[in-house]
């Protein structure tokens, strides 16, 4: 059986990725992913844990994380496109504004 504290370390490492991508990259799209990195990291973190403690409400709230984040990537998705189209840019410092 693999221990809890690998679960932790993965996520720490899944976590730290994910922020360094988003403080470092200019892209939105990579932005985005990096934000699913952090949101996943947390999801290990929750199921490990619900797993260890014998209990499912751990997962059942991995589950609506799951849920935000897929709306999440739906919706930004949907502004890139619009931005792209108005601005025909996706770097996050040439954007100040959504206004054509």
């Amino acid at each position: 059986m693999v221990p809890l504290s690998w679960y932790m370390m993965l996520s720490i490492a899944v976590f730290v990725i994910g922020v360094f991508g988003f403080l470092s990259r200019r892209n939105i799209i990579i932005v985005f992913m990096s934000i699913e990195l952090m949101l996943n990291a947390v999801n290990i973190n929750l199921i490990s844990l619900s797993h260890y403690l014998q209990d499912m409400r751990g997962q059942i709230l991995a589950f609506f994380v799951i849920a935000v984040a897929a709306a999440e990537a739906a919706i930004g998705l949907a502004i890139v496109i619009a931005l792209f189209r108005n601005k025909a840019t996706a770097h996050v410092d040439e954007v100040k504004e959504m206004q054509g």
